[in-house]
Formats: structure tokens, C-alpha cells, sequence
């Protein structure tokens, strides 16, 4: 299920009640659409050194 699906659930939920909390699916659409720009970036680029990989990680867990 990629992101579109999710903003179609969105708009659905939005349509039937335009008062429902939708914060939650909103949350889920950011994520998928970065998780998508990562995979596309990353399918792009030369390797990755250990250690980058690991400062990237550390900048997805907040730490950085």
C-alpha cells in the first residue's frame, strides 16, 4: 500500500465526516512519502561507506 492509497483514505474519511481526526493518517502519509524520496535517492546513489550509513541512521532516529 503506497502513499497515494493513503491520502485516497484521507479524503475518503474527510468526505464522510469533515470533522473526523485525520492526524494520525496525516502522520502515516509524511512517512510513506519519505520512505519513498529515501528509496528513490538511495537507489540513485553510489554506495554507501559504513559510517555514512550509520550518521544517516542516527539523523532518522532524531539523535542528530
Amino acid at each position: 500500500m503506497g502513499w497515494t492509497h493513503t491520502r485516497s483514505k484521507i479524503a475518503n474519511t474527510l468526505r464522510e465526516n469533515p470533522s473526523a481526526d485525520v492526524g494520525d493518517l496525516r502522520q502515516q502519509l509524511r512517512a510513506e512519502r519519505l520512505e519513498e524520496h529515501i528509496r528513490r535517492v538511495v537507489s540513485s546513489a553510489p554506495p554507501l561507506t559504513t559510517e555514512q550509513r550509520d550518521r544517516l541512521a542516527s539523523i532518522l532516529r532524531g539523535a542528530a
